[in-house]
């Protein structure tokens, strides 16, 4: 009994991150083709004439239809049109005031230039000698900026999850000496904040890849002179 108890917890391993991935993915799927199927044209659309649903079909169309509209906004008549657009947006009272704070905080996001989100660390809350998983978003700017440390020694924006669903938390305001950048990638700190701490990243190993990875950036003459010193 003990070893097929052991054989169960070890396929139950393997097929459970498999089997809830492949729901999550489908059930994305089949969201999105509920939503773009219906308006797709009856001659165009697969499943009119074939006689089993083509699933993914309407994400496809999806995906084209966005990077048309991106091809579009990228020349002087696409971003007159959404200028007028946002003109019109931004005269009605409710709809500008949700549609300005998505549109900064996905040109934030995704903004290849941005660095939010791209470091963990540790703060001490919620007191003194507890410590807490952040994910540092940027500087603080503006009015908060201004408010707290001002420029001598200016607050980060930080986010702190709640375990085990990472997308809800608090915003923090911590000045930038209480922080401490940690190695490890958002990741490997999202898994420690959803495993509520049993998922650890291996510090040695990712220690060991960053030397690795800043040995291979020096010249070959840095690396021959580095090979030639005695190991201690």
């Amino acid at each position: 009994m003990t070893r097929l108890r052991n054989y169960f917890l070890t396929g139950f391993i393997v097929t459970a991150p498999l089997a809830i991935t492949a729901y999550l993915a489908w059930s994305f799927v089949g969201w999105v083709d509920s939503w773009v199927k219906p308006y797709i044209p009856a001659r165009y659309n697969p499943d009119t004439y074939l006689p089993f649903a083509v699933p993914g079909f309407g994400l496809i169309v999806a995906l084209i239809l966005i990077t048309l509209v991106g091809f579009m906004t990228a020349n002087i008549i696409g971003r007159t049109i959404v200028s007028y657009g946002e003109y019109f947006l931004g005269r009605m009272p409710l709809v500008r005031s949700v549609y300005r704070g998505l549109k900064q905080i996905l040109e934030t996001v995704l903004s290849e230039r941005s660095e939010t989100f791209k470091k963990v660390g540790l703060i001490e809350y919620p007191r003194k000698g507890l410590w807490a998983l952040v994910f540092i978003a940027t500087e603080a700017r503006g009015e908060v900026r201004r408010h707290t440390n001002g420029e001598e020694d200016p607050s980060i924006a930080v986010f702190l999850p709640t375990t085990p669903n990472p997308t809800s938390g608090y915003l923090l305001f911590v000045p930038k000496d209480d922080v401490i950048e940690l190695d490890m990638t958002v990741e490997d700190g999202a898994k420690l904040v959803i495993s509520a701490g049993l998922v650890s990243p291996e510090y040695e190993r990712r220690t060991q890849e960053l030397a690795e990875e800043a040995l291979a950036a020096q010249p070959a003459r840095n690396r021959r002179t580095a090979s030639s010193l005695p190991k201690r």
